[in-house]
């Protein structure tokens, strides 16, 4: 089975020996390997380049996670599994990819991915979040698993997952006009075609982030857009406010027991990321401008700019 990987990188210097350090111990290494780089000027080309990955760029401005993971799947099409990690992700055990591939062996899984443990610097909200996430059992999702666990069903995470090429194709690939999310959109549209997502526990990579309460807020804006242009999403699998609300129950319950003196603000944190999600839903009745401060990608808006004036130039051509 060909197996290949692909990194989607900015300016990956910081991480990119972590990262290559850790894939080049894993036991199974027989992979094509492929960055897909947005102009980085940090000089992490040269590194990746130097431990054996294809480099193919793309212009910065150009970039969403969509379709970046798209022109990856066209790029590498003759393998029949493509692990997608992200540059931060750094694989945790020498056996992660192994352990990863070997969820294929049942021919119905169209996708699997793999646990996020918090880094060793990750706050106690970071670390919650991981452990509500990704629990210690793994285990696998089919079409007759969304009554049950709803808009969870299709949780998976880009930071390091694995997709059979045969059922990207299937479902049509990654969305190209996605702006967060388009691991989610590519699990719901494999379950409601028949393919299972497995989770599995033991192959693992720590990766996490400490937001502030802006970034709180520009991540959940985000999600929040992504959810407001797939309605199908919360139409079939029912909306995130349920999965949310436990995800709170849990978190007061383990900051009790760990740091009571942080619930205070971990509730403003949930308001925060509630406004940024209602905001996100309510995109298309705000102007541009305040979408591209609310939001973090920044390059996503100003790729709709670009097609908004575009529109318009055409509409005055048809005038004259």
């Amino acid at each position: 089975m060909k197996i290949a990987i692909c990194i989607p990188i900015l300016n990956a210097a910081e991480t990119a020996h972590l990262f290559i350090g850790a894939l080049q111990r894993q036991s199974f290494a027989d992979l094509e390997k492929l960055v897909i780089d947005s102009e980085s000027t940090d000089g992490c080309v040269h590194i990746f380049s130097a431990a054996g990955f294809k480099v193919h760029s793309i212009p910065c401005g150009s970039f969403n996670h969509g379709k970046a993971r798209q022109l990856g799947t066209e790029l590498l099409s003759g393998a029949e599994l493509i692990i997608f990690m992200t540059q931060d992700a750094i694989l945790a055990g020498p056996h992660s990819v192994r352990q990863l591939i070997a969820a294929f062996d049942d021919p119905h899984v169209g996708a699997a991915y793999g646990c996020q443990l918090p880094r060793e610097d990750a706050k106690l909200v970071a670390a919650h979040a991981r452990i509500f996430n990704y629990p210690v059992k793994s285990h696998v999702r089919s079409k007759m698993d969304i009554s049950r666990y709803g808009i969870k069903s299709a949780f998976i995470s880009n930071s390091f997952a694995a997709y059979r090429w045969s059922a990207l194709e299937a479902i049509g690939g990654f969305p190209t006009r996605c702006i967060v999310s388009e691991d989610t959109y590519v699990a719901a549209r494999m379950l409601l075609a028949g393919w299972k997502v497995a989770y599995c526990a033991e192959a693992q990579v720590y990766h996490s982030h400490s937001y502030n309460w802006r970034q709180e807020f520009q991540r959940y804006f985000d999600i929040g857009v992504f959810h407001a242009r797939e309605p199908w999403i919360r139409g079939k699998f029912g909306g995130a406010e349920g999965e949310g609300g436990r995800f709170l129950r849990s978190e007061m319950k383990y900051l009790a027991r760990h740091a009571p003196h942080l619930i205070p603000s971990a509730l403003v944190r949930t308001v925060v990321k509630y406004l940024g999600f209602r905001a996100g839903l309510v995109e298309k009745h705000l102007p541009l401008q305040v979408k591209r401060r609310m939001s973090m990608q920044k390059a996503f808006w100003n790729a709709e700019q670009g097609d908004s004036q575009c529109s318009g130039n055409k509409q005055n051509s048809s005038n004259v």
